[in-house]
């Protein structure tokens, strides 16, 4: 049984359990990890991200009512009813069903049926690690109430995204980019997504057979991270109208250079990786086409120590596994920090064979600090949301 077959079946158990009767459908949405390009996305940049063959799986079945009752037994026992006759008001910060809330309410202002339903959330994505599972229950439960309406078109990767992103900035309360839900969206086996983030424009990049992408889990537990991330991109809005431009994306390095007097030096600092980052996702789209490891190391390594140094959002013990993994490739590929900041997961690109090589370097890592090796995969990118079933 693969893990997406598992999931689903937790979710049809789940939904039994809850409702006593079987669902409609299954639809399931991937988390994602970012190559490189990080907090470009909100600055209309470039980006890097493959999907994962890890997610989130939601179960659906219609009623008659006008509610829609939802478990997440994940997250806790309890069963939320949300009324679709009434104002879909916010439940307190933080609260799971804000998800749910959200992306109803996106569907709504954009004149979609929401029906009545019984819905069971399941995940297997792990909680603060950066790895999207946010978006993937965004894009899921999108996916999901677009199909069980039945009269609406099927919506595109880009529709479904727009929902889930609304429902993060309305409801959930990040200001995220649209990267983690369009390549949730969109994802495509063997192959990272090149997206621009202005045009939403979408280009597979295929990863050659023999490379994987490692995940890591650094044991760090992300903080602070939705306010941290409203704060960065507030930063890059204020240094956009210093230079004049309604984004970061419509400034080169010459006007970065003629146009950086007077500028604030942490707005500096913010806008000098955005623009640097969005040149090293170009390099490192060039580097996976050509096959050349060596460059595309070099542009992860400087990925991170550009969030390091002037983007402030990585961490002491995040920068030292970067190491480990980094001296343990000798070049051949590289690994950096991945997500948001804070904590959460690292990812490096290898060969297969490098794969153990990785493994072994950051469990005595890790054992001489005495703990154990957290989540570590080596995997494939994976294809976006789908319908499973039944």
């Amino acid at each position: 049984m693969n893990r997406n077959d598992a999931l689903a079946q937790r979710a049809d158990e789940a939904f039994r359990t809850a409702f006593g009767r079987a669902p409609a459908l299954l639809c399931f949405a991937p988390g994602r990890v970012n190559l490189i390009g990080e907090h470009t996305d909100y600055n209309d940049g470039f980006v890097l991200p493959a999907a994962l063959p890890l997610g989130t799986v939601v179960a659906l079945a219609p009623h008659a009512d006008a509610r829609v009752r939802c478990v997440a037994p994940d997250v806790s026992a309890d069963v939320e009813t949300v009324r679709l006759d009434a104002v879909l008001a916010r439940a307190g910060t933080g609260h799971w069903s804000n998800h749910l809330r959200g992306v109803l309410a996106a569907r709504a202002a954009a004149g979609a049926e929401n029906p009545g339903a019984d819905v069971a959330i399941v995940g297997n994505l792990p909680q603060g690690a950066g790895l999207s599972s946010s978006a993937s229950l965004g894009v899921a439960m999108a996916l999901g109430f677009s199909r069980l309406a039945g009269v609406e078109p099927q919506p595109g990767a880009v529709a479904l995204a727009r929902q889930a992103q609304w429902s993060e900035h309305h409801y959930v309360g990040c200001q995220c980019g649209i990267m983690d839900q369009l390549v949730s969206a969109a994802g495509q086996d063997g192959a990272a997504l090149l997206i621009d983030c202005r045009s939403l424009a979408v280009e597979p990049v295929p990863l050659d057979p023999d490379l994987r992408i490692v995940v890591l889990h650094s044991g760090v537990k992300r903080g602070l991270v939705d306010s941290e991330y409203n704060l960065r991109r507030q930063q890059c809005e204020a240094a956009a109208r210093h230079f004049g431009v309604a984004s970061l994306r419509d400034i080169d390095a010459g006007a970065f250079e003629q146009g950086s007097t007077g500028l604030d030096p942490v707005l500096l600092r913010r806008a000098r990786h955005v623009l640097g980052e969005n040149a090293r996702t170009l390099s490192a789209v060039q580097a996976l086409r050509e096959g050349n490891l060596r460059v595309l190391g070099e542009c992860l390594r400087a990925s991170h120590a550009s969030l390091r140094e002037d983007f402030e959002v990585s961490v002491p013990p995040v920068d030292a596994l970067a190491d480990v993994l980094n001296e343990a490739l000798a070049g051949e590929g590289g690994a950096r920090m991945t997500g948001g900041g804070f904590g959460g997961c690292l990812v490096a690109v290898t060969r297969a064979e490098g794969v153990p090589v990785l493994e072994q370097a950051a469990a005595m890592h890790f054992a001489r600090r005495g703990e154990r090796l957290p989540l570590f995969l080596g995997v494939r990118p994976a294809r976006g949301a789908l319908l499973l079933g039944p």
